[in-house]
């Protein structure tokens, strides 16, 4: 997860203001009348605002970040009003210096890039809420994420044993367990601990943030993350997108569906329902890579995971994550610096304190000080989630040379996908095995590739319709057309729409499940993933193809998923010409570069799994497996108590 700050998008110095006065400026654009483009003089004094209210922005930024990494990485009471104090003065420098920008006639410079930053600078964020409502904002949010990232449950089998954390322990847990009963003591009791426990503020953070929105001049919150993207009706383009993959997804369903009824048996996987949350390896069942031991397609071939070798070779966090630079190293990108070793946490600290282990990449606005924070696993799934993040930090050194305002990816989609390239071609059977990680015996016969693809689906398929489903419930809830009280049953409604996922046992609205995922109290925007998950296979395709390892005519030679562009110089340069505009043009142009594509297609990631996609019509028409589903049978409430009273036997 990219973290940037969200508290400000124009801030200044009010020290330094003293030394340039903004009244002088706003008096003399107060006077003009002018209508035509800025010129001579006009247009200098533009570029010397501009200049300097550049510098002190990243200079409040710097601050900002450090404070909140000073929290994140220790979560102290201390801590929380020393960053709230930070962010709060950050504000409101930014809020002054706003005033200015509203005064200033940028929309009359011609200059494309300068008047860019400009209109950049002039969406204030958050930072616009009065010092109150600004600080009200900070702590509801804070809150929230202390309870998340506090958040332990009691052991299944030892009710006294309550020190269950999600980072190890639960995700590991619902990795390997097959008890159904334990997955589902896991799935309830962390959504008690977390969502549960945030329900109540979470109505007065959608509140704060959508009058943040009106301030700066959208109708709502969701108008506003939504306008990220530069894109007339970017809703109806991702329901668009999600309709074109939408097959590929019900035969994987409809696969996954039969083989967990082989696992678990009729009385808890129907034939034709939803699947249950529980039982797909993941808290959110978000991804289900973890049940591809008793699912994948040839169970004779052997799994092509990386996690035996790393515990046999030794691995830590540290050697993982060198091993991800050396993959942008042999690109001719560039290598993070010492600081990075340094000032990173790569590892939860076993000292007692307590973090937020979400893993994130972060950018201190200074040009050299990059970081990651992650409590990282020695397995294949966090050397993946370690070439995400470092591909975060790639980009952000690409970017560092641009004016503030354009330090950032070309949409916040454009900025998960860069690392997520890379993983595409580090969970190559080919590229694990020059990197020492697959026994070179590993067969790469069409079966053993059948496996593969299955298990790259369970990962980036699966994830689709949840990646779709939590910006589609937060961005009704901004719009008000999802009430409170309709918080946990309008959610369970879209997830059976979308996903075909139904939770282990009946809900209500004294429930909050989708406040159980990091993003939704973190305040974190979730589409980018959804784009992200597109996009990383148009890349992918395009930077294939230049480092000829890919050839659209020759796939029964060099198809789409074998492909591995390590130490490919070629696909390097060109994906660092896209990098390096960091935000600077819109993100059709940056696309444009690598792709040669100005839209967002879906036609890259149905390309990469069509051989899946033929075995799974295939394989479900054999077995008569029901593709899509029927109704849950599980039911949402208003009250905890209407359940129990469903469920007494009847006194009449």
């Amino acid at each position: 997860m990219m973290l940037r700050l969200c508290f400000l998008m124009a801030v200044g110095s009010q020290l330094a203001l003293a030394e340039e006065p903004a009244v002088e400026v706003q008096s003399e654009v107060a006077a003009t009348t002018e209508t035509g483009p800025l010129t001579g003089l006009e247009l200098q004094r533009a570029k010397e605002f501009l200049e300097r209210l550049n510098n002190e922005t990243s200079v409040w930024y710097n601050r900002g970040a450090l404070a909140q990494w000073a929290y994140d990485s220790n979560l102290t009471a201390a801590n929380l009003v020393a960053k709230i104090h930070m962010l709060s003065e950050a504000a409101a420098a930014g809020k002054a210096k706003w005033a200015e920008i509203q005064a200033f006639p940028w929309q009359r410079i011609e200059d494309d890039e300068i008047r860019r930053q400009f209109s950049k600078h002039a969406r204030l964020g958050v930072g616009v809420l009065e010092k109150k409502d600004y600080e009200d904002y900070e702590n509801t949010v804070a809150n929230m994420q202390q309870e998340y990232s506090t958040a332990r449950i009691c052991e299944y089998k030892e009710a006294d044993k309550c020190d269950l954390a999600l980072e190890p322990h639960l995700t590991e847990l619902l990795m390997s367990s097959r008890d159904p009963e334990e997955l589902k003591h896991v799935w309830i009791e962390w959504r008690k601990a977390t969502g549960e426990k945030v329900k109540p503020l979470y109505p007065k953070y959608v509140d704060l943030i959508n009058r943040a929105a009106r301030l700066n001049n959208y109708t709502d919150n969701a108008a506003s993350w939504l306008d990220d993207y530069e894109t007339d009706n970017f809703a109806g383009q991702i329901e668009n997108l999600w309709q074109q993959m939408r097959p590929l997804y019900l035969e994987l369903h409809a696969y996954v569906r039969n083989q967990l009824r082989e696992k678990y048996g009729d009385q808890i996987v129907s034939r034709d329902g939803p699947l249950p949350a529980h039982l797909l390896g993941n808290m959110w069942a978000q991804t289900w890579e973890h049940i591809a031991d008793f699912s994948t397609p040839y169970p004779g071939k052997k799994l092509p995971d990386a996690t035996e070798n790393m515990v046999k070779q030794g691995y830590d966090a540290n050697r993982i994550f060198h091993l991800a630079d050396s993959f942008f190293t042999s690109l001719n990108l560039s290598a993070v610096s010492e600081s990075f070793w340094t000032n990173s946490i790569l590892e939860k600290p076993n000292d007692g304190r307590e973090l937020v282990c979400h893993a994130s990449a972060w950018d201190f606005y200074d040009g050299k000080d990059f970081r990651i924070k992650q409590c990282t696993r020695v397995n294949s799934e966090d050397l993946s989630t370690a070439h995400h993040e470092m591909g975060h930090i790639q980009y952000y050194m690409q970017y560092k040379d641009q004016p503030f305002p354009f330090r950032e990816g070309a949409n916040p989609g454009f900025h998960e996908a860069i690392g997520d390239v890379m993983a595409l071609s580090v969970s190559t059977l080919q590229h694990l095995k020059k990197i020492n990680l697959l026994d070179q015996d590993t067969q790469e016969d069409p079966e053993a590739m059948l496996n593969y693809l299955y298990i790259i689906a369970l990962q980036k398929v699966a994830f689709l319709p949840f990646g779709y489903a939590v910006d589609k419930w937060r961005w009704n809830v901004f719009r008000g057309s999802i009430t409170p009280d309709k918080y946990n049953c309008d959610w369970w409604k879209l997830v059976h729409e979308l996903q075909g996922v139904e939770p282990p046992v009946d809900r209500s609205e004294e429930d909050f499940d989708v406040a159980s995922k990091y993003h939704v109290i973190a305040s974190v925007e979730y589409i980018r993933y959804f784009v992200s998950t597109v996009i990383q296979f148009q890349f992918h395709k395009s930077l294939c193809q230049v480092a000829g390892q890919y050839d659209p005519a020759d796939i029964a030679h060099k198809p789409l998923h074998q492909c591995d562009i390590y130490q490919s110089k070629e696909a390097g340069n060109l994906l660092g010409s896209m990098l390096k505009l960091g935000s600077s043009k819109p993100w059709p142009d940056a696309m444009e570069v690598i792709t040669g594509q100005r839209e967002m297609d879906a036609a890259g990631l149905l390309e990469y799994f069509n051989p899946l996609y033929e075995w799974l019509k295939a394989k479900n028409k054999e077995t008569g497996a029901h593709v899509g589903w029927t109704s849950t049978s599980k039911r949402c409430v208003q009250t905890r108590s209407q359940l129990q009273l469903v469920d007494s036997p009847s006194t009449a």
